[in-house]
């Protein structure tokens, strides 16, 4: 919910600094920018909750802190790379790609009841997934719309 709140308030914010300075409303520009808040935003939440989030990595896969600070890393590269006007397409479909690869440590995160925040198995569960499904497509959407077909 954290995330979706981020992303439209600066939106909103980005639209309204775009009509001031520019004197007109640039809704790419301020999709890109809200996007590029929003995922240093969750980008933090590897850094800050790195336990809570290692638990939402599958007991099969390796070096689990370190794939949750590399894609911390990646979130912050792609909050960059959207304003690289030669990359910003390939970074929207690599964000694309990443949206997608990140859902199932969702899926897998609900089923365990993960509290990433808290680092702890008292999460909401399956009926967090009502919400985070729905949310990770908008993502996607909002991605293609403003980076893609900008």
């Amino acid at each position: 919910m954290k995330p979706l709140l981020v992303l439209l308030c600066l939106f909103g914010l980005s639209l309204v600094a775009t009509a001031m300075l520019w004197g007109t409303l640039n809704f790419a520009f301020s999709g890109k920018a809200a996007l590029a808040g929003m995922l240093l935003f969750t980008a933090s939440a590897h850094f800050v909750f790195t336990r809570g989030m290692t638990m939402m990595v599958p007991a099969f896969i390796p070096y689990k802190k370190q794939i949750v600070h590399l894609t911390g890393v990646l979130e912050i590269a792609g909050a960059a790379a959207l304003f690289i006007s030669r990359i910003s397409i390939v970074t929207g479909w690599l964000l694309i790609a990443f949206f997608i690869v990140l859902l199932p440590a969702n899926i897998y995160a609900a089923i365990h009841h993960i509290d990433y925040q808290k680092g702890s198995y008292n999460g909401k569960g399956l009926s967090y997934l009502w919400f985070r499904i729905p949310l990770q497509l908008f993502f996607i959407f909002w991605t293609y719309c403003w980076v893609i077909l900008g």
